[in-house]
């Protein structure tokens, strides 16, 4: 299998050494062979080698240097080529799609993938903003070319919701579905349950990295609003825009609040929500006091949850980590594998 990683930050740079350190055993004990020969990224530069690339010496480049420039030059390699040349001219059969979400527009990843799709190649990415905004019609050309596309990245980073909504519960009639999908707000309204400020809070969580200098995508519900229109399109099957969602952040909420929840016996969480209501599908981000009985009340920290309420099993509730650098690598190649067990 043939790899070109287009976006090569935190999430690329994952997938490459989950398949550096693992190689021998995802060959000998899931048959995937897998060879980087392309990284290109906008900051970073490029390199394409159709024998494949050293990763190794692909990652000593860009920590030593900041730059693919330090990787050394060897016969056939080729240095400089565009993310667009790179899609089209190279040999990967399989792009991976990692560069930064846009959920205003889904650019540049829609073109990329189009692109690959186009050109014959599968996809596997993490970016939210394709399958959010562009899902219906991505599928549709991965349908017409005969070619995959793997999304399990996009929703809780390595743990597999979509996974499960779209096969583990294959079968069952999903009704509704509420989800703890931003981490960010939910370690900061854990931290304002212990009785820190909603301001400590925040402070607290960027210092540790799960808030961003501007967290207003957290905090404010856009981000858990675009993993609700990927699980609307993905499992229920009703693709929906931003503007059909009702949303709220967290920035209301007061210690008040919170003692409010606590006397009641509930938590306060940011709940991602649709439901199927004859023949609409209701979607909602917004604050919600959870019984402190309900698995959701329990998911602490950034950790992410997702419960399917489902005709035959009842509720089901999936929790694990829903961001990370190792974790969203993972996601990527759990759909290597899973493309690798569909070429077999």
């Amino acid at each position: 299998m043939n790899i070109a990683i287009i976006g090569f930050g935190t999430v690329g740079q994952g997938l490459a050494e989950i398949l550096r350190d693992k190689q021998p055993e995802l060959r000998s004990m899931h048959g995937l062979d897998a060879r980087i020969v392309a990284v290109c990224d906008a900051s970073l530069g490029a390199l394409y080698q159709p024998a494949g690339l050293d990763v190794g010496a692909v990652l000593a480049a860009v920590r030593g240097t900041g730059s693919l420039n330090g990787y050394p030059d060897a016969p056939g390699l080729r240095r400089g080529w565009d993310n667009v040349t790179t899609i089209e001219q190279s040999t990967a059969d399989v792009v991976v799609e990692a560069t930064w979400t846009n959920l205003e527009t889904g650019e540049p990843a829609v073109t990329h993938i189009r692109g690959a799709f186009q050109a014959g190649k599968h996809v596997v990415t993490s970016n939210k903003g394709p399958v959010a905004l562009a899902y219906r019609e991505l599928q549709a050309i991965a349908d017409a070319r005969g070619v995959s596309w793997g999304i399990e990245g996009t929703v809780m980073s390595g743990t597999p919701a979509l996974r499960l909504g779209r096969q583990g519960l294959a079968g069952c009639t999903i009704s509704e579905l509420r989800g703890i999908l931003n981490g960010t707000t939910n370690f900061m309204l854990t931290r304002m349950e212990a009785g820190a400020t909603y301001a400590d809070a925040l402070a607290e969580a960027q210092r540790l990295g799960y808030a961003e200098a501007d967290p207003t995508a957290d905090v404010e519900g856009h981000d858990a609003l675009g993993k609700l229109l990927i699980l609307a399109a993905v499992v229920m099957g009703t693709p929906l825009t931003a503007h059909q969602v009702s949303r709220r952040g967290i920035t209301g909420l007061t210690p008040d609040d919170i003692q409010q929840a606590t006397a009641q016996g509930k938590r306060w969480k940011l709940i991602a929500r649709l439901q199927r209501t004859g023949g609409r599908l209701e979607a909602s981000v917004g604050p919600q006091m959870i019984a402190a009985t309900h698995p959701l009340a329990s998911v602490s920290g950034a950790t992410n949850a997702i419960t399917y309420t489902t005709d035959l099993l009842g509720d089901v509730t999936l929790v694990g980590a829903g961001a990370g650098r190792r974790e969203t690598g993972f996601a990527l190649l759990s759909d290597l594998l899973e493309l690798q067990r569909l070429r077999v």
